[in-house]
């Protein structure tokens, strides 16, 4: 949700600047397939006009018509779509999706919990569906604002929530006691620190824009810095990494200077911050002579640190071109972070939307 937080806070802002009322419509439930899943959102204005999608484009119309009904009687309401095969203008996914749209009051509880959900940290959105009522948001903080009725199902909510929150969980609709509570958390925007400002940090850079990545370039040269539309960019040399920059756990690393002593003092720095994704551009003997010169230097890295480095970066697609290895790097990330190993469809026996049992970022 990360990637649509942005995108429908302005469309809702918009909307608003125009008079003009708006729903909400969630994904709460998929049974079976579907093109997508628990949490994606769409919103939909009063005149019918639209931002984000709930499917590949075989539900939105259809979801405008509902929505703006929904709206005119002014209360949240649940809605189902059974895929059916037989119906040539859908995709034949053969599956059942369960949608909750809602009216959005400015500065309400869902307003703001979209305000935040780009924060540093993930935060829980609880939402009873059915057999209760009312709603309850978990901050990041872990303050609670809203309530939940009867208490004994808000009691019981909010310990669900608390464990969601610091773990890996996606949203999901749950049964609690006698209700059904749907559980929607949170994503912060996925950051990328690219180390290295060379021609092909550019595509590197664009391609992560694209998937929604917060994207700051670190180089010792102004003039590589220009052109970097959309990036924050840092010029600073090696020694002055640690006073200029300041790495978390939410940032993924590349580092693509192209220069063995630079990139050995980028490797470094990286691995000692709490980074939890270390990527060296290039192959594994070219790493292996940087860490050898490191542990020359007195740095040889931990069991955690070596965990987070990646070398070579990218999954296998025969990447060549700087376009197509920044493809391969960002699959990479987006695999590791929803726990998914990359690889061929094809070949794989499970539903498409099951992770594995990769580490998720």
């Amino acid at each position: 949700m990360s990637n649509e937080a942005p995108l429908l806070l302005a469309a809702l802002e918009a909307a608003w600047a125009e008079g003009k009322q708006t729903a909400l419509a969630t994904v709460v439930r998929v049974i079976g397939s579907a093109y997508r899943r628990e949490g994606a959102k769409m919103l939909v204005r009063e005149d019918g006009g639209s931002a984000c999608m709930i499917s590949g484009g075989c539900l939105e119309q259809e979801m405008i018509e509902i929505a703006m009904q929904i709206l005119a009687r002014g209360r949240a309401e649940r809605t189902i779509f059974d895929y059916n095969e037989e119906k040539t203008w859908w995709p034949g996914c053969g599956g059942t999706v369960e949608v909750w749209v809602e009216p959005v009051e400015p500065q309400g509880l869902l307003h703001r919990w979209l305000q935040e959900a780009t924060d540093s940290e993930p935060s829980v959105l609880a939402t009873v569906l059915a057999g209760g009522e009312g709603r309850v948001w978990l901050k990041p903080n872990g303050a609670l604002e809203g309530q939940i009725t009867p208490f004994e199902l808000h009691e019981q909510v909010v310990r669900i929530a608390r464990q969601m929150q610091g773990g890996t969980s996606r949203p999901t609709t749950r049964y609690v006691q006698e209700a059904e509570v749907f559980f929607d958390v949170s994503s912060p925007i996925p950051e990328l620190v690219l180390f290295g400002a060379g021609h092909d940090a550019k595509p590197m850079a664009n391609q992560a824009l694209v998937l929604g990545f917060k994207v700051t370039v670190v180089d010792a040269r102004p003039e590589l810095l220009q052109g970097f539309e959309g990036c924050q960019t840092i010029q600073a040399a090696h020694d002055e990494y640690a006073q200029k920059i300041s790495l978390t756990p939410r940032q993924h690393v590349i580092i693509m200077n192209h220069h063995l002593d630079i990139d050995r003092q980028a490797l470094r720095f990286a691995l000692e911050s709490p980074a939890r994704y270390v990527g060296m551009l290039g192959p594994r003997n070219r790493l292996e002579k940087i860490l050898d010169a490191l542990k020359n230097q007195g740095f040889v890295p931990n069991p955690e640190q070596l965990a987070r480095l990646r070398n070579p970066i990218g999954l296998d697609i025969g990447a060549e071109s700087p376009e197509e290895i920044a493809l391969a790097a960002l699959a990479e990330i987006v695999a590791l972070q929803r726990g998914f190993r990359g690889g061929f469809l094809n070949d794989k026996k499970a539903g498409i939307h099951e992770a594995t049992s990769v580490s998720v970022l």
